[in-house]
């Protein structure tokens, strides 16, 4: 139960920080915006294969 909260909160985190760098830099460069989303989304996951997977 406990790799489930982990994952979710996980998850939450990605949102906040995808959410907060759109809202603060990247408001009205949609493309632009698209691509660091993309950007932070990898980072995120390789993170995640890296220390998080079992």
């Amino acid at each position: 139960m406990a790799s489930g909260a982990v994952r979710v909160l996980y998850a939450l985190a990605m949102v906040a920080v995808v959410i907060t760098v759109d809202v603060l830099f990247f408001r009205h460069q949609p493309w632009l915006r698209l691509m660091v989303n993309i950007g932070i989304v990898l980072v995120f996951g390789a993170f995640y294969l890296r220390f998080l997977r079992r």
